[in-house]
């Protein structure tokens, strides 16, 4: 193994994609099972993420779900990827990953991110607009000051004040210039656009401000990560998510993963078997050599201490193996040290 994937720590975040086939309650009981076994294989985080009025996502309440993965655990840190800060009030997200901390002492990650709602509806039913967005970093700094028991309203987070919740911006666009300033952790995606991924990187890293979060740049970068026995095989796993992406952006719905051999079997528009084609490419998909590589090469790039992994594909069994396999390739049986 070589040197740089050893200094890495490996991160999963689950999505609670609902797949063809199954329910949107079976998705959130597969995402716990799955932070069972992240523990069990050595990674460092296990992640999960917030998504409103969407078929194919039943995770829709983040700090709900990260109590039950918490609960269902014992060693591995568990949060958020993220709670999208707009769609809430900074103080009773604070409350929330107070009550988190408080209940899991020193496992607890406040990921947070500036997405709104996905649809006009779901924004709409939210009370938000895409405008709320804007605002982020004053969100943020609000936040915050919450836990640091410095708000100007003389009212006091319980049972948040004075705890210390590592929080880590989710970065999109100008994600990275507000990580910055605020001195906090970044997680960067995608994988698929490495130039666009290294100029955030290096923009993040040029600008941040040392606080009292973190001293130094700390630099996560998250994707999908596939690897089987075979390059084919491990396509395969990209297939359902790659066709649920190009089927959203040309239809206007996010809907349940298809098994990959439907999707194969499935007659494409031009439009749409161009988004399924580029959801497919640049993925980090092989046998564990190849994928060794590519994890050898991004890192040199980037300088990023994390790989949070988001991979979501029909095949439940298939998705573990790869989990399984990518533990094996970065050496976690032997990674407590990393914790």
């Amino acid at each position: 193994m070589s040197s740089v994937i050893a200094a890495t720590r490996f991160s999963v975040l689950d999505r609670s994609r609902v797949r063809e086939g199954h329910t949107a309650p079976e998705a959130l009981r597969d995402t716990v099972d799955l932070a069972r076994e992240a523990e069990r294989l050595g990674y460092h985080r296990f992640w999960v993420a917030e998504h409103h009025g969407v078929p194919g996502v039943a995770g829709s309440a983040p700090t709900v779900l990260a109590a039950a993965v918490a609960g269902a655990t014992r060693t591995i840190r568990v949060g958020t990827g993220g709670v999208m800060l707009p769609n809430h009030r900074p103080l009773v997200v604070a409350e929330q990953f107070g009550v988190l901390a408080s209940l899991f002492p020193d496992r607890i990650d406040m990921g947070l991110g500036r997405s709104v709602g996905f649809t006009d509806g779901v924004r709409k039913a939210l009370g938000r607009d895409k405008g709320d967005a804007e605002d982020f970093a004053g969100q943020l700094d609000e936040l915050l000051g919450w836990f640091a028991g410095t708000s100007p309203t003389g009212v006091r987070a319980r049972p948040s004040e004075g705890l210390t919740v590592p929080p880590f911006v989710l970065a999109m666009g100008e994600g990275a210039d507000i990580a910055a300033r605020a001195g906090l952790p970044m997680v960067i995606g995608d994988l698929r656009d490495r130039e666009r991924m290294r100029r955030g990187v290096d923009r993040y890293r040029e600008r941040f401000r040392p606080s009292a979060w973190a001293e130094e740049p700390y630099v996560v970068i998250s994707g999908t990560v596939a690897v089987a026995d075979t390059s084919e095989r491990a396509r395969r796993l990209l297939v359902p998510e790659a066709w649920s992406m190009a089927y959203s952006r040309t239809h206007g719905a996010f809907p349940p993963l298809p098994p990959a051999e439907r999707v194969e079997s499935l007659a494409m528009s031009a439009k749409e078997r161009g988004f399924y084609e580029a959801g497919l490419a640049g993925q980090l998909a092989g046998t564990a050599e190849e994928v060794r590589r590519e994890l050898e090469a991004v890192l040199k790039d980037t300088g990023a201490r994390e790989v949070l992994v988001t991979t979501s594909t029909h095949d439940r069994e298939a998705l573990l193996d790869s989990y399984r396999r990518l533990a094996a390739l970065a050496g976690l049986d032997d990674g407590a040290t990393r914790r």
